[in-house]
Order: C-alpha cells, then sequence, then structure tokens
C-alpha cells in the first residue's frame, strides 16, 4: 500500500465534520458547534439551543435559535414556529419564519407561513406560499398582533369632493 493509497482511503472515511478548520489569509478559523436531528427522530413541543442546528427529522411545535443558524435539510419536516439568526429551508417547512439575518428557500425547499427577516432569497424552484416583512421588526406572539395606527373616520364629501376627517380622529 502507498502512501498516496492510505491518504485517499483517510479521506474517504473522514467526516465533514472532523474536516480541519477553514484557513484563511493566514488565520485558522472555528468552525461553530452544530447539532444534527437525524431522519428518524420526531420531537414534539419546543427545541432551543446555544449551537447551530441541521434537522433532517421531523418537529412540531416551537424551534428557538436566535443566535444560530438552523438548516431544514432535504428528509426535514418541520410544522413549527421558528426563530433564528438565519435559516435555510432544504426539506419542508410549515409556520413562521423569524429571522435575525437571512432565510434561505432551497431549490427543494417549501415553506407555508409567513416569514419575517432583513433578507429572502428563494432560489428557481423553491416554494413558499404565505406573506413576507422585511422592515426587521420582530413578529407579535400568535394572537397579539401590535397596533400601529388607529383608522382615521371620514366625513362625507366637502365642496371640494375631498373627504374631511372627523373632529377628533386620530390622523397619523
Amino acid at each position: 500500500m502507498s502512501i498516496f493509497s492510505r491518504e485517499k482511503e483517510l479521506e474517504q472515511h473522514s467526516s465533514p465534520a472532523a474536516a480541519a478548520p477553514v484557513v484563511e489569509r493566514g488565520r485558522a478559523e472555528k468552525q461553530a458547534p452544530q447539532a444534527k436531528i437525524g431522519k428518524t427522530i420526531v420531537i414534539r413541543g419546543e427545541l432551543s439551543g446555544g449551537e447551530d442546528l441541521i434537522i433532517e427529522g421531523r418537529v412540531e411545535g416551537h424551534v428557538d435559535l436566535k443566535d444560530h443558524h438552523l438548516v431544514i435539510g432535504e428528509g426535514g419536516n418541520l410544522t413549527a414556529d421558528v426563530e433564528a439568526k438565519k435559516i435555510t429551508v432544504i426539506g419542508r417547512l410549515e409556520g413562521n419564519l423569524n429571522a435575525k439575518e437571512r432565510v434561505e428557500i432551497m431549490e427543494s425547499g417549501s415553506v407555508v407561513g409567513d416569514i419575517r427577516a432583513p433578507r429572502l432569497a428563494i432560489a428557481d424552484g423553491g416554494k413558499f406560499k404565505g406573506s413576507v416583512d422585511m422592515t426587521g421588526e420582530r413578529a407579535a406572539p400568535a394572537g397579539k398582533e401590535k397596533k400601529d395606527r388607529e383608522p382615521v373616520q371620514l366625513q362625507p364629501k366637502g365642496e371640494n369632493g375631498a373627504h374631511r376627517p372627523l373632529e377628533g380622529a386620530v390622523k397619523n
């Protein structure tokens, strides 16, 4: 066995997680800790954590990874509201998404629900049904929508044909 064939064998059996840190401009960068929920795992309830997460299984409930990256893998199936720094959907997600930085729906990804994030990318073939809010404000908890403005009540048209606000009506 030559040295080269031994190196090739080691490359084939080593996992990407065990790979050396990326070296850029002479500095080694640390790889963020990452957890994985496998294909046969089913979780019902609240899921939270302090590291990046890949979900290949099934999750129902709420996922809270506020400062971390969530990846819904190709086999991932979520029926959950999600809060994360960055959300990448390769599988299927039904629920509302709240991301600090970005939501990405890849070509095989499917999202049914509302998205609140400053940036959104949907790859060609990616599926999305819902609304998008890119204002950067966080979504209110379900059933507690915030009232920004009160409606202004109008009086019948005046002489010039324009509506006039009612006396005492709130103006924004």
